[in-house]
Order: structure tokens, then C-alpha cells, then sequence
């Protein structure tokens, strides 16, 4: 079975190789005046027989008196669309109008259509139109609203036409037609109110309407004159010709309307594009002048003007309300480190930017829900989906379930979604939620086609009754102001992003330059001290040494004092140095067993340990990839602390283990020493830093420093637990693969 709307949209309806019988048809070449194109029976326009006429000059077988002005108005006909170039008589009386334009493929085509005094009930020209023309203007500049205008244009274009039935048919988004508007006789049923399927007009058609608003079909049962070329060739382009035969598809449509002549004029936006159709049918065969036809064009046009000033007066007014709230949110959002922090800090003005019931932020791996909302789990799905359909800034539907099948389930809530991205390199998104509305739709008839069984030919429905259909899945679509306020917000939150971004890096950079004058500093202050601070133990000892029997008691304690002093003075001044190399050293990371650098540690504490009772539980220790110099200080610095501290306990217990996560693995160090104040834990890992009395145990502060220093950069974190007199431990942790050194300065 054919695929019926393809077929439908694949006829070429532009070049049907025949045109009504109701005018007569002459193309010529581009740029020439010779004839290539005759339409069958033109003998009676023309003063010789059609193949004689083929080649022939057009002012030389015309059979009319004005054969040379046409001639010179073709000349100067534009590049597109048709021209009236006035009425004629031919020698046998009869009168037309001639109907000039280019045609797209370039050639120059004349249209005769016989002026019947009867056409259009005797009025011919636009002159004699205008009064009327006129007054419907008027009456369109007074409707107020969109629906005013339309039952305006529908009651003026039929007083002017005097057709039957005049319908103003408006194109949803989807392309489905509505109509809004009617004004009839008693002779044909009302379509007011009723839906038609995009396939009734379909994508060529429209196309067609865009180039030529104007068709005229004055009897759906006539009979296609052919027309004759030259010479074999692409049929003629027929896209801006009046006198084109239309689908037999459509007239078919037609019969099956009741309606044996119909006229459409097009409702164009200012950017062109279809806004919807003047649409009308007669009861009887009915042909109109083409004065008339353009005096209805100049109403679809006058009509287009006001309701694209209604459109854009509601879009403005709609715009000015909602900028307000762009404002407030993008003050709350200047004001916060984190834009999510400035745009949930008044939820109510999140929601009504856009007309939403529920909204969610998703920021990294932050996801904030306002409103109704599916739950976090299904709107983080939504976000991976979102990510997978590439960096799209806003995205915004009434029928999420039409993209995303599984969104059914979410429908009573999400089944708008609009959507804007936040960020270029995560996956970040503010998205924003209405519910299904289901709602009735009354359709002019059952809007399936079926294909003729026995031909295969696409037919058009044979029912226009009243047929409805219940319409799931589906929201109340999003305006294009509160699409473009979502556009706005999207603009104004990676502006806030990228300003922060900017601050922090200049930020970073000045702290970075700092750093490194510092640290450079630290280094050349250490290594100068090292010196001096020697000497000066060493001539203290030597001094008490060689003038110890002519020193008191007094002064002995005073040189003692000096060593002690000048000793721990330079034990300080070999820690800041270590601690200033240790950001400057090398990365070098290796796998090894880790285990093996704790039994050294444990080795070069035994002098510390003495003849302490000490209970050492090692725990198995994974393969790690690290630079073994480095860790070996961070287990020398944790181990040396657990013995420290656990001196004044009958008997050390000291744990070191791991625990292995899915990206990282966790070591850690305990003991049941003197612990420490977990208020105070903030100040552990500082330079010179010391939660304890220095008379109590002792040390200079840099230890746990240079301990946090190597953790971060191997890529991994340090904290520690812990309780006064009952003991402390220290976590710290490296990732499961080798990462790029973190730079320390």
C-alpha cells in the first residue's frame, strides 16, 4: 500500500502540463517574443493555426487590435509574480484579460481569461472595486483582536466575491489547519471550528501558496487543456499562472466537499511564511475576475498586517512582563558564588519566566527541584538525554513523549519541556516542566487517506462529518516570548559563568604569582639560615666544652639553653626548606607496594620507640602507582605522629590499612593517643599549626603540612577524626590510576 502523504507531497502540481478552459495560454522564451508554448484551442486568440503560430512573433498572431502594446508590456513584466496588461478584444469580438509574468524557469507566459460581463457580477477592474475595498479596510482597522479580524476578512471577502461559503483557515504549528472563522449562505454546511490534517494542504502546496497567493478552480468537473511545446522539452512552469490545472487529488477533494468551485487567497507573515488561508467554496461553478481575486489578495494582505501587529503587540507586552523577572533573577545570580544558588532563591519567579508548573537544575552533580517535577532520578535520565543530542541551547517542546517514548510516563507532568544548556563543557541544564492537558479535537471528518484499492492512486477522504478525537501526550505549547526569556536567561547565566570564571582565574593567577614569590622566598630565607644557625651550635658546644670549669652553674644553663634553642631553630629552618622543595620537586610516579614503605618508616622509629610497649596492626596494602620519596614521608610523618602522641598510653595500639573504592583507595592511620578537639581541626594541616602544648610533646607544626601537600599532588584528599584522650586517625586517599601531578606552588 503506497505511503499516501508522501505521494501527495512528491506531486508536481507546479508543472501539470494543462491548464482550466476557462482562458487561453501563450509562453515564449526567455528573453525572446517567439512562441514555444500554446495552450490547445488558442486558434481563437490567435489568427493562424497553433503550429503555425510556434516560432511566430507574438504581436504577429495575435488576432486583436493591441497585439503591439502587449507585445511592449510583456517586455516589462518583473522578474515574478502576475501583472494585468488590460482587457482585449479579439477581431471576433470577444473580450479577455491578459494576465502576464516570468515564470521560474525563465520563460515569458501570457494568460487570456474571457471577460464574461457576467463574472463576478459585472465588476472587472479595481477601480470600480475600490469603494467597496475601501470600506472593508475600514472595517478591519476597527476589529480589535485576532478574531475580530478574521470574522471581519471572512463577511468583507464575501460580499465582494458572493461566494457561498468564505472560511479563514489558520496553520498550526504542525501544519494542521483550523478554521477560525466563517461567513455562508444556507446552501453549504459550516466548517467552523473544525480541524484539517496537514496532508489536505500539503508541503508542495503550501510551498505553492507562498509564490502565488491566488487559485481559482471555477468548475471541479472541467476538462484539462493540454499544452503544446515546440519542441519535446520539461513541461512549462505553471507556478505563477492562474489559469493552472490543479491535482486530481484535490479536485477529487473537492466533489467529495461539495463544493464544485472553490478560490484560496494566502495569509503570509511579514518573513513570508504561511499564516493560514482565505478559503471559498460555491454550491454551483463560480469564476471571479481577477480584479476581484486582487482585491481579495489586498484584503489577505491588509488582514496579515493587523493580526502580525496584534501578534507582535501581545508578544511585546508579554516580553516587557517577563524581562522584569529576567532582571531579578539576574541580580540574585550576580550576587551568589553559584548561579543555581541566585536562581532558586526565589523559586516562584523561576516558574513564572516561562508559565511553568515545576522546574530543575542541573549543575555538575548538583539537581535542584522546584514545582512539580518527575523525580530527581528521572530528571537526571533527562539530562543524559539532553547531553546525547549535542550542545542544543534550548530546546522546547509541547510533546516530549514524541522525542523521548519514554517520557509517557512522566506525561501528567513533563509533558512540556523547555530547556536551556548553561555550559559548553558540562552537562548543565535549567529545565522546566508543564503537565498533559487532554483535550477533545473535532476534525472536518476522519483525517486518514486511503489510496483507491484497485489503481493505487492516492483519494482523498470521502466524509467531512464532524469526527473527534481525544489528544493525549501533549501540553500547552511555550510562547515565543517565554522561549526567548529561557534564551535570554540561558545568555545571561554564562555571562554570570564566564565572569566568575574570569575573576577566579585572575584571581588564581595573582595567588599564583604570590605563591611562587613566596615559596621562592621560603627557600632562599631556609637555605641562608642553615648556616648560621650551625654555627652557632657548634661554637656553643665548643664553648662548653673548652670553658666549661670557668663557666657557673648559671652560665652553663645559658649555653645549654643556646644549643637547645639554635638546634630547634634549625631543625625548623631544614622544615620549611623541605616544605618549600616539596611543591618545586618532581612528580615520579612508579607502582610498588606500599607496604614496603611503612616497614622502613617503622624501622627508623625504633630509637623513638625505645622500650615502649607498642602494638604495630599492619593491614594488607594494595599495588598503588605514586612516587615512593614522596609517600615514604607522608607514612614517616603519620607514623611518627601515632608514636608521639601515644607515649603517655601503657601500650601504643597503632593501625595502618586500606580500603579500596571504585576510583580511589583509602588509607588510613589510628592510634588511642592524646587526640585532639575536632573544633580545632580546621587549623591540622596549616604551617606551623600545633593543636597541642609545645611541653607537652614536641615539634615545629610543618609535618602534617607537607604530608596534605603531597596527598593533592598525586590527585587525592587528607582529613582526621577524632576525640580528646581517645585516640585519632588519619584518612587520606590516591586515585586507583596514575593522574597528572596537581601543581603546587
Amino acid at each position: 500500500m503506497p505511503d499516501s502523504s508522501r505521494d501527495c507531497d512528491q506531486e508536481p502540481i507546479h508543472t501539470p502540463g494543462s491548464i482550466q478552459p476557462h482562458g487561453h495560454l501563450l509562453a515564449m522564451a526567455a528573453g525572446g517574443t517567439q512562441l514555444t508554448h500554446i495552450s490547445a484551442g488558442a486558434d481563437a486568440i490567435l489568427t493562424c493555426s497553433v503550429e503555425a503560430a510556434f516560432g511566430q512573433a507574438l504581436d504577429r498572431v495575435l488576432a486583436c487590435a493591441t497585439g503591439e502594446v502587449l507585445r511592449d508590456g510583456f517586455r516589462q513584466l518583473p522578474a515574478a509574480g502576475p501583472l494585468q496588461l488590460g482587457l482585449v478584444r479579439m477581431h471576433s469580438g470577444e473580450a479577455f484579460h491578459v494576465i502576464g509574468h516570468r515564470a521560474p524557469d525563465g520563460h515569458g507566459i501570457l494568460e487570456f481569461e474571457a471577460a464574461d460581463e457576467a463574472v463576478g457580477g459585472g465588476r472587472l477592474t479595481l477601480e470600480e472595486l475600490y469603494p467597496g475595498v475601501r470600506d472593508a479596510f475600514a472595517r478591519l482597522g476597527r476589529a480589535a483582536s485576532v478574531q475580530d479580524l478574521a470574522d471581519t476578512a471572512a463577511a468583507e471577502v464575501r460580499r465582494i466575491t458572493g461566494f457561498d461559503r468564505v472560511l479563514v483557515y489558520r496553520f498550526e504549528e504542525n501544519w494542521d489547519g483550523t478554521v477560525i472563522a466563517e461567513d455562508r449562505g444556507d446552501r453549504l454546511p459550516s466548517y467552523l471550528g473544525l480541524r484539517f490534517p496537514a496532508s489536505d494542504i500539503p508541503a508542495q502546496a503550501r510551498r505553492l501558496y507562498e509564490l502565488n497567493p491566488q487559485r481559482l478552480i471555477a468548475d471541479v468537473d472541467y476538462r484539462e487543456v493540454p499544452i503544446l511545446a515546440q519542441r519535446p522539452g520539461p513541461p512549462l512552469d505553471l507556478t505563477f499562472a492562474n489559469l493552472r490545472s490543479v491535482s486530481p487529488v484535490h479536485r477529487d477533494y473537492m466533489r467529495n466537499m461539495g463544493s464544485p468551485a472553490s478560490m484560496s487567497i494566502s495569509i503570509q507573515r511579514g518573513d513570508g511564511q504561511l499564516w493560514g488561508l482565505v478559503s471559498c467554496h460555491h454550491a454551483v461553478p463560480r469564476r471571479v475576475s481577477f480584479a476581484i481575486r486582487n482585491a481579495c489578495d489586498l484584503l489577505a494582505q491588509m488582514f496579515s498586517v493587523r493580526v502580525a501587529a496584534r501578534e507582535e503587540m501581545a508578544h511585546v507586552q508579554e516580553r516587557a512582563r517577563l524581562t522584569g523577572l529576567e532582571g531579578r533573577l539576574l541580580a540574585r545570580m550576580t550576587g551568589t558564588d553559584h548561579f543555581e544558588d541566585g536562581l532558586l532563591a526565589a523559586p516562584g519567579d523561576l516558574l513564572a519566566l516561562t508559565g511553568a508548573t515545576g522546574a530543575a537544575v542541573l549543575a555538575g552533580d548538583r539537581c535542584t527541584l522546584v514545582g512539580a517535577t518527575p523525580t530527581e532520578a528521572e530528571v537526571r535520565r533527562l539530562g543524559k538525554w539532553l547531553a546525547q543530542r549535542g550542545q542544543e541551547p534550548v530546546l522546547d517542546t509541547n510533546a516530549l513523549s514524541v522525542l523521548q517514548p519514554l517520557a509517557r510516563d512522566i506525561a501528567g507532568i513533563a509533558s512540556g519541556l523547555l530547556a536551556i544548556s548553561v555550559s559548553q563543557i558540562h552537562s548543565s541544564f535549567v529545565l522546566w516542566f508543564r503537565p498533559e492537558v487532554i483535550r477533545t479535537v473535532t476534525w472536518g471528518g476522519d483525517p486518514r487517506k486511503t489510496p483507491q484499492e484497485q489503481s493505487g492512486r492516492l483519494s482523498p477522504r470521502t466524509s467531512f462529518s464532524s469526527w473527534a478525537e481525544t489528544v493525549r501526550w501533549r501540553a500547552l505549547p511555550w510562547s515565543a516570548a517565554e522561549v526567548e526569556a529561557a534564551r535570554n536567561l540561558r545568555n545571561a547565566i554564562i555571562g554570570v559563568v564566564l565572569r566568575s570564571a574570569e575573576e577566579r582565574a585572575e584571581l588564581s593567577g595573582r595567588l599564583e604569582r604570590v605563591n611562587r614569590e613566596l615559596a621562592a622566598f621560603s627557600y632562599s630565607v631556609s637555605h641562608d639560615l642553615r648556616a648560621p644557625f650551625r654555627h652557632i651550635v657548634g661554637f656553643a658546644e665548643l664553648l662548653r666544652e673548652t670553658e666549661a670549669e670557668r663557666f657557673t652553674e648559671r652560665g652553663r644553663r645559658y649555653v645549654a639553653t643556646i644549643v637547645e634553642a639554635a638546634a630547634t631553630a634549625g631543625r625548623l629552618v631544614d622544615a620549611l626548606l623541605n616544605f618549600s622543595q616539596m611543591g618545586r620537586a618532581a612528580l615520579v610516579q612508579v607502582e610498588f607496594d606500599p607496604a614496603v614503605l611503612v616497614a622502613e618508616a617503622r624501622r627508623l622509629l625504633t630509637l623513638e620507640q625505645a622500650d615502649r610497649a607498642v602494638a604495630w596492626r599492619i593491614g594488607p596494602m594494595p599495588v598503588v602507582q605514586a612516587d615512593p620519596a614522596m609517600l615514604r614521608q607522608v607514612f614517616q610523618n603519620l607514623l611518627s605522629n601515632a608514636l608521639k602522641y601515644t607515649r603517655n598510653q601503657p601500650e601504643a595500639v597503632i593501625e595502618v590499612g586500606c580500603e579500596t573504592a571504585a576510583e580511589e583507595f583509602v588509607f588510613h592511620v589510628r592510634d588511642n593517643g592524646a587526640g585532639f578537639d575536632m573544633a580545632y581541626a580546621h587549623k591540622l594541616f596549616g604551617v606551623f599549626q600545633r593543636l597541642h602544648r609545645a611541653e607537652e610533646f614536641e615539634g615545629i607544626g610543618i609535618g602534617l603540612a607537607n604530608v596534605q601537600r603531597i596527598v593533592e599532588r598525586h590527585g587525592g584528599r587528607i582529613w582526621a577524626d577524632a576525640k580528646p584522650g581517645k585516640g585519632a586517625v588519619f584518612r587520606f586517599t590516591l586515585p586507583r590510576r596514575s593522574v597528572p601531578p596537581q601543581e603546587v606552588v
